[in-house]
């Protein structure tokens, strides 16, 4: 994988940050140097994955990426019952995907579906993941798609939500904004890359505050809403129906 350079020169116009080849390109180290706990995260998933994925249900990974989380989750259940959908709206993702997933001959039932996730049937779901994916879908389509993912697992089934979240109040947005920021400068990224790059994703990443997430979830109908990573602005949630 390449290191991310992406916004290393000054560019006049920053255009909307999108997942096309050069990002697909460089993936793996942008999202490791800019969301802390990301490994960790990963790791975890995998780990939650060989407790919830029951034989024969299916997993989704919506908005899979590489498809780093797929592969934590077909390393880790000791049985080969079950589907696993791995779901990306962009195409030079999934295509980087495939040739990781061949390069780590990893025996695995992983599907890999290009689509919107919002168009996906779940069905018989043991576990579903949203690893940084709710955030870049409209703020207005985030109650009814939730509500879909909900109506389509099965009782006791584990929806894993990782966000980068706002803060309601402004000090400690302020504050966690910084420490972001320090965070990235300690992964080697430049005050312009930063800038850029936060300026690409402005209107295409749209936060949202904990406790509209916790809301949501709760009025949904899940009946265990709890934090269990956090780092900065950065937050993975449990939702379990």
């Amino acid at each position: 994988m390449k290191k991310d350079e992406l916004y290393v020169d000054p560019q006049r116009v920053v255009p909307d940050f999108v997942f096309d080849e050069r990002v697909a390109q460089v993936f793996p180290d942008m999202i490791n140097r800019s969301v802390p706990g990301y490994a960790t995260i990963i790791n975890m998933i995998g780990t939650l994955a060989s407790r919830w994925v029951a034989e024969g249900s299916n997993c989704y990974d919506l908005g899979c990426s590489l498809g780093a989380a797929s592969m934590a989750v077909s390393s880790a259940i000791p049985h080969q019952d079950y589907a696993l959908i791995a779901v990306d709206n962009s195409l030079p993702m999934l295509q980087q995907a495939a040739k990781l997933l061949e390069r780590s001959q990893q025996d695995s039932p992983i599907q890999l579906v290009c689509s919107d996730v919002r168009n996906v049937a779940i069905e018989r779901a043991s576990m579903i993941i949203l690893n940084f994916t709710l955030q870049f879908i409209p703020a207005e389509d985030r109650q009814s798609f939730l509500t879909q993912l909900y109506d389509g697992m099965l009782e006791n089934g584990l929806l894993v939500l990782s966000e980068k979240i706002a803060l309601s109040n402004d000090a400690s947005q302020q504050l966690f904004t910084e420490m972001h920021h320090s965070f990235k400068k300690a992964q080697g990224y430049s005050d312009l890359e930063i800038s850029q790059k936060r300026s690409a994703l402005e209107n295409v990443l749209i936060p949202e505050t904990l406790e509209r997430h916790k809301a949501r979830l709760q009025e949904i109908g899940f009946t265990t809403v709890e934090v269990w990573f956090q780092c900065f602005n950065f937050v993975s949630l449990l939702a379990i129906k």
